[in-house]
């Protein structure tokens, strides 16, 4: 994502030096056709209006682009993250409808036949049985981690702990979901980016940190939603730029956070465990809801 992005700014580079070309082509054309009317030169009166007015033209374009370039990499960043969020949901379809469904079949036509064989292939016949189950139930935990659709229905919180719980059930980790206010009203992108960003941090952890403790903490602050990701891992150093030192997982998290203009900070060292600290700041219509959080009872 981060080479896409690259270039895409790259080729918005390249128009803006096209323009400027052109206007000083047209500049110089001015020039000469002056130069050749103050020497009274046979130049009709119609030409330098002509050329007047193409620079006039060509400068307003210039200068407009100019003013809504600014503008241009954030909204290429949030194309980009959306074109992403887009391909996994429909990942997540194919997967669940079409593979979940032809592996449902292929299991109730291996029960129908374990029913059928003789006593000395019903042992293979449950290896199949037992295969095809742990193959559903994974295509079914890919979907899920690809779309999590409980966002919607369950919450920010609640989706947190089942996909923990679910990550989490057999290893020896021990981990912990802290959130003592109600994160009702939280804006779906909000809620997706902090999901996502503890998703990949979890996922980190246990591909290099070999952690035992990990705690996850929520809190609804009245500059914005806060998120806290800690482990007593291995650790590791935070490159200052994730994605051209090939920390993907990094640089996926902090495009996410600065699509919403919020900010993350990486605590690590080796041997000394992870801390993830994020905040995704309130949009200026929640700002005034989110300064009175309802504590749990």
């Amino acid at each position: 994502m981060y080479a896409s992005l690259k270039s895409l700014i790259a080729r918005s580079v390249s128009r803006s030096n096209a323009r400027r070309m052109v206007l000083a082509l047209c500049l110089c054309s001015l020039l000469v056709s002056v130069w050749a009317y103050a020497r009274s030169a046979p130049l009709p009166l119609l030409i330098l209006l002509l050329n007047a007015a193409t620079l006039i033209v060509v400068g307003l374009q210039q200068w407009s682009s100019r003013k809504s370039i600014k503008f241009q990499p954030q909204e290429l960043a949030d194309r980009l993250l959306q074109v992403q969020e887009n391909e996994r949901h429909r990942l997540s379809r194919e997967l669940h409808d079409d593979i979940g469904q032809l592996l449902t079949a292929a299991k109730l036509q291996s029960e129908w036949l374990k029913r059928r064989l003789p006593e000395d292939l019903q042992s293979r016949c449950s290896v199949l049985c037992n295969t095809l189950n742990e193959t559903l139930a994974k295509v079914r935990d890919v979907s899920a981690i690809l779309n999590p659709r409980q966002l919607a229905s369950l919450g920010l919180e609640a989706s947190l702990r089942a996909h923990l719980l679910k990550t989490l059930e057999n290893t020896s980790i021990h981990w912990s979901l802290e959130c003592q206010q109600r994160l009702t009203g939280i804006p779906e992108e909000m809620a997706v980016a902090a999901f996502r960003i503890t998703q990949e941090a979890v996922t980190n952890m246990l591909r290099h940190a070999q952690a035992r403790n990990l705690l996850v903490r929520l809190q609804r602050l009245p500059e914005g939603l806060s998120l806290s990701i800690c482990d007593d891992g291995q650790g590791f150093s935070p490159a200052i730029n994730p994605g051209l030192e090939g920390q993907r997982g990094m640089a996926g998290m902090s495009e996410r956070i600065d699509q919403l203009g919020g900010s993350l900070t990486v605590s690590s060292q080796p041997g000394k465990g992870t801390r993830i600290d994020a905040l995704f700041p309130w949009a200026p219509r929640a700002l005034e809801r989110a300064s009175s959080p309802k504590v749990l009872e």
